[in-house]
């Protein structure tokens, strides 16, 4: 198990802001951005993606998602969506795509893995009739999309960040945790920083992979297209950038559950734990080591300065997420409900691809906890794409 670092306080919000914290909170325009979140319209929001229930790539479910969340951004004036487009070949064993990631790639267990995670791919286990109809359909091997939208920034449209989550899921259930909680945080922020008054200087992504339960394929697919387009200008001398380059990649995958380790007995306690936090992850062994700690550290600030209710702790072991293909690229880092190796991995979230993981089965404070880990991301990206009111 990796350590959790401690970092003065101080020192955080110079990372987040090198002109340091505003002095005058009343005065702060990222204190009412954030204001505009509410915890109803981010339950809403995870509700509207239960309605194509876990969302498995390759299915029609998936693609009515797609739209969906397409739609919904371009009502929130998020109206320059486009979409990543690839093929999906499972892998020779894997048949029509039901099974998934697990625990570890190629089967290896975790460091502080307690007990193997799995992956339920029995449509007679979801007990409601409705949703297993739904989800019955099998995926396809094929064409797949997903799709983004961009805040471009006033003075450096250059330059931007992404904020990314998956959103499709598998365990025939409603994927409402992994990852319908980490998608409406995204598309919650798109429509706070979509609107008409919001300015900031930097360009800001907002993207929705697709196919992160096969091995990342859909943020692999955006790394492999777009990389090499980064900062250059389309047309010539037009000053627009299809591709600004990145300064950082953000990546939110389930952040509901922080409600403790397994009893002896396997079981977990249906309240969150007192010591419930926001897990900040970035990888120790990647090339932008230093520089996504640096981002880790920031967004910890932020925690401090926007989020309500919970805390956010920050380790050096990211793994098994979109932000993986990144890390070598840019500084890149995860947002989540536990952490992913020693805990997720130990099996501490009964919900992670299993028929229960549907929105009914989650508590009011389960919500505050995505909630408090979408006032820390858009505190963070808020303040360092220098987002000011008109």
């Amino acid at each position: 198990m990796h350590s959790k670092i401690l970092v003065p306080y101080s020192l955080a919000l110079l990372l987040l802001s090198p002109a340091g914290a505003q002095t005058a909170v009343d005065a702060d325009p990222i204190k009412t951005l954030v204001a505009r979140l509410d915890l109803q319209r981010y339950k809403e929001t995870i509700r509207g993606l239960t309605k194509f229930g876990d969302r498995r790539q390759g299915t029609d479910r998936n693609r009515a998602a797609l739209d969906w969340i397409e739609a919904q951004l371009k009502s929130y004036g998020c109206t320059n969506t486009e979409r990543i487009h690839y093929v999906y070949e499972p892998p020779q064993g894997r048949g029509g795509g039901r099974g998934g990631r697990g625990g570890a790639p190629g089967g290896a267990r975790l460091r502080g893995e307690r007990a193997p995670t799995a992956v339920n791919n029995d449509p007679d286990l979801q007990p409601d009739t409705r949703l297993r109809e739904l989800n019955s359909p099998a995926s396809t091997p094929g064409p797949r999309e997903e799709v983004f939208c961009t805040k471009i920034g006033a003075t450096h449209p250059e330059e931007m960040y992404i904020v990314g989550a998956h959103m499709d899921g598998i365990g025939f259930g409603e994927a409402a945790n992994d990852d319908g909680s980490g998608t409406a945080l995204v598309m919650e922020i798109a429509r706070v920083l979509s609107a008409t008054d919001v300015v900031t200087g930097r360009s800001i992504r907002f993207a929705l992979w697709n196919n992160e339960e096969t091995g990342l394929n859909g943020a692999r697919a955006y790394v492999d297209q777009r990389k090499d387009l980064q900062g250059k200008q389309d047309p010539p001398g037009s000053g627009k950038y299809p591709e600004p380059k990145w300064l950082g990649m953000i990546q939110h995958d389930m952040m509901l559950f922080d409600h403790g380790m397994p009893r002896k007995d396997g079981t977990v306690s249906d309240q969150q734990r007192p010591e419930a936090d926001v897990n900040i992850e970035f990888q120790a062994t990647s090339q932008f080591a230093a520089q996504a700690a640096a981002l880790a550290w920031a967004f910890q600030a932020a925690n401090e300065k926007y989020a309500g209710d919970y805390p956010a702790a920050v380790g050096n072991h990211m793994t098994n997420t979109d932000s993986t293909p990144f890390q070598d690229l840019v500084p890149a880092i995860s947002l989540r409900e536990l952490e992913r190796g020693a805990q997720i991995g130990a099996g501490w979230d009964p919900t992670h691809h299993q028929p229960i993981d549907v929105y009914s089965h989650f508590s009011e404070g389960d919500f505050r906890l995505g909630l408090n880990a979408t006032q820390t991301t858009l505190g963070a990206v808020a303040q360092l794409a220098g987002a000011k009111l008109q």
